[in-house]
C-alpha cells in the first residue's frame, strides 16, 4: 500500500472536513424507512478498504465498476478519531459479476501516486480522472483508467494536464468532450476558482479554456450532463464559496443554485442565446454530494451536505464530535419544466464520493457519512416502479375498439373481386373519406404522440412547417394530380416508366418499398414504446398487437378497409386530443389564464428563430420553411401511400376535393396538437410530482391519458392511438403490396388471371406485414430522445430523392432516363451518408434530396443524347387539356 500521513492544522480540519455537514463516530447512521421514496435502495458487497474512503475516483468501463484512490482516517487501537492524521491512498478496486452472476470486488493495480478529491467521468475509452490532491498540494494531471478484459487488469494512461491544479472540482461528459468546472488550485477553499475547461477525447491534445463560470468561485459542487428537451446540457449545482461577510464557520457560503450550460449555444455565440442560464435553485444547498442523470430529463441528487449545522458548529467547536450525520433525503430536478420535487428519504447520505450508472442501476460506493467517518457501504439505487392499473373498463373499451377495426376488414373482404378493388377500392370511395385517409396517412400515431411531446419539450417552432401544406396543396391539385389521373395509375411509379424507362420506375418503386418497410418498423416500435406507458403491455407486446391486427384486416379488406378505419380514427383522435386539452386546463387552479401565463413566461409559444445554423436543434425559420416544403412535396407527389388515395375516388374533381379536405384538417389539427403539448408542459409544471422519471419524453401524452383521463375515455383514446398506428402500418402494407404487384409482377405477366393477381396481392400484404412487424420488434429502443425527429429523418432519407425524381419528370423535357437514374442514385447515396458525415438537421433531408436529384439528374441529361420519346401529357410543357383527365 502506498500511503502518506500528515497532521492537519486547525483551519484545514474545520474548513476542509465540514462537507456541508460532516459527522462523528465510526458507525454508519441507522437506515431509515424509504418506502415513500421514488428510489429503491439495496446493498452491494462493501468496499474491500478497511474503513472506506472519501474522495475516490469512481467510474465504469467495459461493464466493470472502478474505485481508485481516496482518503480516510485509519485508527490504531486506543487512538482517538480526532487526533489521527488523514491518509491518502493509491489502492484500486473493481466490482464485476462472478460466474454465478453475483457482484464481487477484486483488487486492481494501484494508482501511480496516492490521490483523492479529484473529478472522474465514465467514457467509452475508460474512466477519465482529473486533478485531486494529496497531503501537500493539488494536482493538475489527468489520466485514463482503462479496464482490459482480456488481461483482466487496470491500465493507467496519461492525458494532457489541466492548465492549473484542481481539487474538489467537478467533471461531466457530453459526446466526446470532457468538461471540468471550478474547484480549488490549492488545499484551502480561498483558492477556489471559476475555471471552465474541456478536452476532446477523440483527439486529446490539450484542454480548451472556456469562459469563466457565471457564478462565484466555488468548490464541492456537482456537474451532471442531461437532455433538456432540445439537446444535452451541463447542469452545475451547489457547492461552497469562501465569503468573509457570511456569519458562520470560516465564512463558508453553501449554495443550492443551478446553472445550465449548452455546448451548442456556446459554439453559436449568439448574444440572444447565452451558453449559460440560471435555472430553479434546489430546495436546499448541496455540497460534496452525489447526483446522477435519470431517464431522459431528470437529475437526482442522492446526497450532499446542506450546511444546516454550520451555525451550530461555529457556535460550539465540540459539536463536530457529536455531529449526527447528514440529512438523508433525495431530490429530483426536471430539466424541461425546470422544477424540483422531494424524491423521498434515503437510507444513508454518503458525501465526497460519486454516483455512477452500472449495469442498469446507479451505484454509490463508500464516501463520508459524518466528519472524519468513512463507510465501506456500497449502495445500488433504482427507480421505484409504481404499478399502474389500466383498469377493466379501459381494457374492455380497448378490446372492443380493436375488434371493431378488425370487423371493418372482414366487412370489406367480400367486395374485393379484383386487384382494382383491392388496391383502389374500385374507385368508389367518397371524397371526404379519402380526404380523411390522406390526413390520417400524413398524421400517423407517431405524430399524434410526438408533436405534443415536441411542443411539451421545446416550443412551437415546428408549427410553421405544418402550414407549408397550404403552399404545396395547390401544386398537387393543379399540377401533379392530373398526371396520375390521366394515366389511370394504380402505382405512382407507372408515371416514371412512361416518362423515362422501366429501370427508373422499378428503382423508385424499390426505394419506396424499402422506405415503407422501415416506416412500418419505426412506427410500430416507437408507438409500442409510447403505448407501453399507458397499457399493461410491454413495448414488444404492443408491436405484436398492432402488427397482427393490421396484417389481418389489411390482408382481408384491402384499401377500402384501410380508408374507412382511417376515417373513424381521425374522428376519435381529434376528439380525444381536444378532450385531453380541456382536462389539462380544467385541472389548473388558474384555468386558461394560468395556462397562458405559464406558457408565455417559459417561452413555450416561441415560434420563430432567426439564425443561419443548419445544425441547431433550435430550428431556424429558413430550415423550417425549406424542410417542410421538401417533405410535403415528396409525400404528396412521390409517396405511393398518398398517391394511391388520389386514385380511389370516382373522378379528378373528387380527388382534388379529398386533397383540399386533408389540407383543411391539417391546419386546425396542427394547432390542436401543439396546444396539447403546451398544455402538457403547463400541467406538469404545476404538478411535477406526477411525472414518472423513468418515462421517455415521447411517453408524456400516453402518461397523461392513463393517469389523468377518466376511466373508459382513457381506454377509447388509447384504442384510437393503437388503431392509428395500425392504420399507418396497414397503409404501408397495402401500398407496398400495390407497388410489388403493379411495378414488378404485372410487367412480367407473373399471373395468368386477375384472381391470381388478387391472391398474390393478399399474399404480399401478409408477407410485407410480417417483415414490418419483425423490424418493429428489432427497432424497439428506449434511447431515442424524440420520435418526431427520427421519423422526419427517415422520411427525408428515403422520400427526398423520389420527390426530386418526379420533379425531373414533370418539370423538364430535357431530362433523360439515364440522367434521372444518376440523379436518384446520387441523391440516395448522399442522404444515406448524411447522418454519418454531417450534423445538418434531419428536417432538411427531404429538400436536400430533391435539390440533389434535380441538379445531378438535369446536369447529366444535358451531357447525354435526348432519346426519341413522346412526352405528350407527361410534362408541364406538354399537358393535355384538363378535361381529358379521368
Amino acid at each position: 500500500m502506498i500511503s502518506s500521513r500528515i497532521k492537519f492544522s486547525a483551519t484545514l480540519l474545520l474548513g476542509g472536513l465540514l462537507l456541508a455537514g460532516t459527522g462523528t463516530g465510526q458507525e454508519t447512521p441507522d437506515p431509515i424507512d424509504t418506502t415513500a421514496s421514488l428510489l429503491s435502495w439495496s446493498a452491494l458487497p462493501p468496499l474491500p478498504a478497511e474503513i472506506g474512503v472519501a474522495g475516490p475516483f469512481v467510474g465504469v468501463h467495459q461493464g466493470v465498476l472502478i474505485v481508485a484512490g481516496g482518503a480516510n482516517f485509519p485508527l490504531e487501537e486506543g487512538e482517538d478519531l480526532w487526533s489521527v492524521p488523514k491518509v491518502w491512498h493509491s489502492e484500486s478496486w473493481i466490482l464485476l459479476r462472478d460466474s454465478a452472476g453475483d457482484p464481487e470486488w477484486r483488487t486492481a493495480p494501484s494508482l501511480k501516486n496516492p490521490r483523492a478529491y479529484g473529478a472522474s467521468v465514465s467514457t467509452p475509452w475508460g474512466v477519465v480522472c482529473v486533478g485531486g490532491s494529496d497531503e501537500e498540494r493539488a494536482y493538475s494531471d489527468a489520466f485514463l483508467l482503462e479496464w482490459d478484459p482480456g488481461e483482466k487488469t487496470l491500465i493507467q494512461l496519461e492525458l494532457p494536464n489541466l492548465p492549473r491544479p484542481m481539487v474538489h472540482g467537478a467533471a461531466a461528459r457530453i459526446e466526446d468532450w470532457i468538461y471540468v468546472t471550478g474547484g480549488q488550485d490549492a488545499l484551502g477553499l480561498d483558492s477556489a476558482g471559476r475555471d471552465f475547461w474541456r478536452l476532446d477525447l477523440s483527439n486529446p491534445k490539450a484542454w480548451e479554456q472556456l469562459p469563466d463560470l457565471p457564478t462565484p468561485a466555488r468548490a464541492f459542487h456537482l456537474l451532471v450532463a442531461q437532455h433538456n428537451g432540445f439537446e444535452d446540457c451541463l447542469y452545475l449545482l451547489g457547492g461552497r464559496s469562501q465569503d468573509p461577510e457570511v456569519a458562520g464557520l470560516l465564512g463558508i457560503r453553501p449554495s443550492g443554485d443551478l446553472f445550465e450550460f449548452s455546448p451548442k449555444r456556446h459554439e453559436a455565440q449568439q448574444a440572444s442565446a447565452p451558453a449559460w442560464r440560471q435555472r430553479a435553485s434546489a430546495p436546499q444547498p448541496t455540497m460534496a454530494g452525489t447526483a446522477i442523470a435519470v431517464g431522459q430529463s431528470h437529475l437526482f441528487v442522492l446526497g450532499g451536505d446542506s450546511g444546516a449545522l454550520f451555525a451550530q458548529q461555529a457556535a460550539e467547536p465540540e459539536f463536530i464530535k457529536r455531529h449526527p450525520g447528514f440529512e438523508c433525503r433525495a431530490f429530483a430536478y426536471h430539466t424541461i419544466t425546470d422544477t424540483w420535487i422531494d424524491a423521498g428519504p434515503t437510507p444513508i447520505n454518503q458525501v465526497t464520493t460519486q454516483a455512477v450508472e452500472w449495469q442498469g442501476t446507479f451505484v454509490i460506493p463508500s464516501g463520508e457519512v459524518r466528519p472524519r467517518v468513512r463507510t465501506r457501504d456500497v449502495w445500488q439505487v433504482t427507480l421505484s416502479r409504481s404499478e399502474r392499473g389500466f383498469g377493466t373498463l379501459n381494457l374492455l373499451v380497448l378490446g372492443a375498439y380493436l375488434l371493431a377495426m378488425l370487423g371493418v376488414g372482414v366487412y370489406f373482404m367480400r367486395r374485393n373481386k379484383t386487384t382494382d378493388d383491392y388496391f383502389r377500392g374500385g374507385k368508389r370511395i367518397v371524397w371526404w373519406a379519402a380526404g380523411c385517409s390522406i390526413f390520417a396517412t400524413m398524421l400517423s400515431s407517431i405524430t399524434f404522440m410526438a408533436i405534443p411531446a415536441k411542443a411539451y419539450a421545446q416550443d412551437w417552432v415546428y408549427l410553421l412547417g405544418s402550414f407549408m401544406i397550404l403552399a404545396v396543396a395547390p401544386l398537387v391539385v393543379f399540377l401533379v394530380l392530373p398526371f396520375f389521373r390521366r394515366i389511370d395509375a394504380t402505382s405512382a411509379y407507372e408515371y416514371l416508366e412512361l416518362r423515362f424507362n422501366r429501370a427508373v420506375r422499378q428503382f423508385a418503386s424499390a426505394l419506396f418499398i424499402l422506405f415503407h418497410l422501415f416506416r412500418m418498423g419505426i412506427v410500430m416500435s416507437l408507438a409500442g414504446l409510447a403505448l407501453a406507458a399507458a397499457t399493461p403491455l410491454s413495448g414488444p407486446q404492443c408491436v405484436l398487437v398492432m402488427g397482427v391486427l393490421s396484417i389481418v384486416y389489411c390482408t382481408l379488406g384491402g384499401i377500402e378497409a384501410v380508408i374507412w378505419t382511417d376515417t373513424i380514427q381521425t374522428v376519435v383522435l381529434l376528439g380525444g386530443a381536444l378532450l385531453c386539452l380541456l382536462l389539462m386546463i380544467a385541472q389548473l387552479d388558474g384555468g386558461l389564464g394560468q395556462a397562458v401565463e405559464t406558457a408565455l413566461s417559459h417561452d413555450k409559444l416561441h415560434a420563430v428563430n432567426f439564425h443561419w445554423d443548419a445544425t441547431s436543434a433550435n430550428l431556424a425559420l429558413w430550415v423550417v420553411v425549406i424542410g417542410a416544403l421538401g417533405q410535403n412535396i415528396s409525400s404528396y407527389t412521390a409517396d405511393q401511400a398518398v398517391v394511391q388515395r388520389y386514385m380511389t375516388t370516382p373522378s379528378t374533381k373528387h380527388a382534388a376535393q379529398s386533397i383540399w379536405l386533408a389540407t383543411a384538417l391539417a391546419i386546425p389539427a396542427s394547432l390542436l396538437f401543439f396546444a396539447l403539448g403546451t398544455g402538457l408542459f403547463v400541467f406538469y409544471q404545476a404538478h411535477p410530482d406526477r411525472i414518472d422519471p423513468g418515462f421517455m419524453t415521447d411517453q408524456i401524452f400516453p402518461l397523461f391519458i392513463v393517469e389523468e383521463v377518466p376511466v373508459g375515455l382513457a381506454g377509447l383514446i388509447v384504442a384510437g392511438i393503437f388503431a392509428a398506428a395500425q392504420s399507418t402500418v396497414s397503409t404501408s402494407m397495402n401500398s407496398t403490396a400495390t407497388a410489388v404487384v403493379t411495378d414488378f409482377l404485372r410487367p412480367m405477366s407473373a399471373c395468368k388471371s386477375e384472381e391470381g393477381y388478387l391472391r398474390v396481392a393478399r399474399g404480399m400484404t401478409l408477407l410485407l406485414g410480417i417483415l414490418g412487424t419483425l423490424l418493429g420488434l428489432l427497432f424497439v429502443s428506449p434511447d431515442i430522445k424524440s420520435l418526431f425527429d427520427q421519423f422526419l429523418r427517415v422520411i427525408g432519407i428515403f422520400m427526398g430523392v423520389l420527390g426530386g425524381l418526379f420533379a425531373l419528370g414533370m418539370l423538364t423535357r430535357r431530362c433523360t432516363g439515364l440522367g434521372a437514374m444518376l440523379g436518384v442514385t446520387s441523391g440516395a447515396a448522399l442522404l444515406f451518408a448524411m447522418p454519418l458525415v454531417s450534423s445538418i438537421n434531419g428536417y432538411l433531408y427531404a429538400s436536400i434530396g430533391i435539390i440533389t436529384c434535380l441538379l445531378i439528374g438535369y446536369g447529366a441529361s444535358l451531357l447525354s443524347r435526348l432519346p426519341a420519346r413522346d412526352l405528350t401529357g407527361l410534362t408541364v410543357h406538354t399537358l393535355l387539356p384538363r378535361e381529358e383527365a379521368q
